[in-house]
């Protein structure tokens, strides 16, 4: 039998981790975007909602820059199509609302705020999303999976991520394109990608526990230039509900 490395061998899988690369040939090239239009920095963590049947009137929940995402009655995509006011916000953070040390002492507020709020994009703009994990709770590996696009995963560190000197490590070059990535226990991921595919686009961790506690939100990206950079109409067989 081959000689696995532990569980908690943090050096041998962050070591081969940074072997992983695109092929970034004249066949296969690699369109790392090479500047940003938008940067976003979110927080990815568990936290504390209010419950008044629950033991000490709180239950676990999940959160993206303090946001616990919350499921609406009509469908995103239909609401975003149609103009349906109500369904939604695009006022969810960029940042942090409350910054502190992430992978340090949690700050002493724990609750979570709750919305059904999204990010809007303009078409084709290059977007930098930096996801940190925090120490609220607990620190745990997030897989984070972002529907209708695929990213570049350009950076990964441990301990808070720093805007003024980490990005001077980012591959820019040749880094793997994927569409899933594990924000890395107490750590930091950098992913670039271009908001080139209109719609309204989940991204949420895929441990269905934390999903389903609010760990969630969503990209609105606006139309383009044209029918062939604008969202789709419906199918006239949709079924109604």
């Amino acid at each position: 039998m081959p000689v696995i490395p532990e569980l908690n061998d943090t050096a041998f899988y962050t070591n081969f981790t940074k072997k992983l690369k695109s092929l970034n040939s004249a066949q296969y090239p690699a369109k790392v975007p090479q500047t940003v239009d938008r940067s976003l920095l979110f927080t990815v963590g568990l936290a504390l909602d209010s419950c008044s049947t629950c033991v000490n009137g709180t239950r676990a929940a999940a959160a993206i820059n303090n946001v616990s995402f919350v499921m609406p009655t009509v469908a995103l995509l239909q609401a975003h199509y149609k103009n349906i006011s109500g369904v939604y916000t695009t006022d969810f953070p960029d940042n942090p609302p409350t910054p502190f040390n992430y992978t340090g002492t949690p700050p002493k507020n724990l609750m979570t705020s709750k919305g059904t709020k999204l990010t809007k994009l303009a078409y084709n703009s290059s977007v930098q999303l930096v996801l940190q994990d925090t120490s609220v709770l607990t620190v745990e590996n997030h897989p984070v999976h972002l529907h209708g696009f695929n990213f570049f995963i350009v950076g990964r560190g441990f301990g808070n991520y720093n805007p003024k000197t980490d990005p001077a490590s980012f591959n820019l070059v040749d880094p793997p394109e994927r569409n899933t990535v594990g924000v890395p226990t107490g750590g930091w991921t950098a992913l670039r990608f271009f908001a080139d595919n209109p719609g309204v686009w989940f991204m949420h961790c895929h441990l269905e526990v934390h999903t389903t506690w609010g760990l969630k939100m969503a990209f609105v990206v606006e139309n383009g230039k044209g029918p062939n950079q604008s969202l789709l109409p419906p199918p006239k067989d949709l079924p109604q509900c």
